[in-house]
């Protein structure tokens, strides 16, 4: 095991989402994946009917306050879905965590939406939250609602800018706007430590699947801490979801996520190739 993880997300009992995904995905690279759960939910919420809840802010604190009379502390620190209790406190807690690298997936809106449940005071607690990033991984939609822009059909150029804003009005060193459709291309937006800003794409595969933006952050983090540039970073997560979906039986229920398995010798392969 290499290096240390603090993972903190909610963990679906079914369908490859959140937890389920971020896991096996660091282990299997050679990381050490530790977790602090936010929640644990029966189902995810994309299309199982109502699922369970229960919400686990009152063990999180406690959970805290025991690594710290250990003395247990993490290099790494991973955050992905929230919900309103975690973004609490996370809010509260963050300032524990300010000498580790933090990947922030600001997970809460997609196609011009906030996910059900979430609300504009929850926007307004992840641009906080935001502020304490090393790398942020928005979508398209969560990158105008921190921006407090309009969702509309943006240009290239354009999504440049909103990167390129959105890294300095939140002193982030690095950001990448995700998952963004053009022409049957899905394209990623990035801006590295030093300013460059980039564009990676491949083609849109035909199937969609939940649980890609949990492999993208997981993938995204293997590969940077492999000791990979962010550029190299997004292309090998890209790659590694395209990978996963061709591989994907073609019965299998999108609901499930895509066969992330398949592709994962790949992704190991590649973080040993740097590692």
């Amino acid at each position: 095991m290499e290096e240390k993880i603090l993972v903190s997300q909610d963990l679906s009992c079914l369908g490859q989402v959140s937890l389920s995904v971020a896991l096996p995905i660091l282990g299997a690279c050679g990381y050490q994946p530790d977790v602090l759960p936010t929640a644990i939910l029966s189902t995810h919420t994309g299309g199982f009917g109502d699922n369970t809840f229960l919400n686990l802010n009152s063990e999180m604190s406690k959970i805290i306050a025991h690594w710290r009379d250990q003395k247990i502390d993490f290099k790494n620190l991973y955050l992905g879905y929230l919900g309103k209790e975690a973004i609490d406190f996370w809010l509260s807690h963050i300032s524990d965590f300010k000498d580790s690298n933090v990947l922030l997936d600001p997970a809460m809106a997609d196609s011009g939406k906030l996910y059900h449940g979430l609300d504009t005071d929850y926007v307004t607690k992840m641009r906080i939250l935001a502020k304490s990033a090393t790398i942020l991984t928005p979508n398209l939609t969560e990158a105008c609602l921190l921006l407090g822009k309009n969702y509309r059909d943006f240009s290239i150029n354009e999504i440049k800018k909103l990167a390129l804003e959105l890294k300095e009005r939140f002193k982030l060193k690095e950001v990448v706007i995700t998952g963004i459709l053009m022409k049957e291309k899905i394209k990623m937006v990035g801006v590295s430590a030093n300013e460059q800003v980039f564009v990676i794409e491949n083609e849109k595969v035909g199937r969609s699947f939940f649980g890609t933006g949990d492999m993208f952050a997981s993938s995204l983090l293997v590969a940077i801490l492999a000791g990979y540039s962010l550029k190299e970073g997004v292309e090998i997560a890209a790659t590694f979801i395209k990978m996963a979906i061709e591989v994907t039986d073609l019965t299998q229920d999108k609901r499930l996520g895509p066969n992330y398995a398949g592709a994962l010798p790949w992704l190991m392969n590649k973080s040993r190739e740097r590692g």
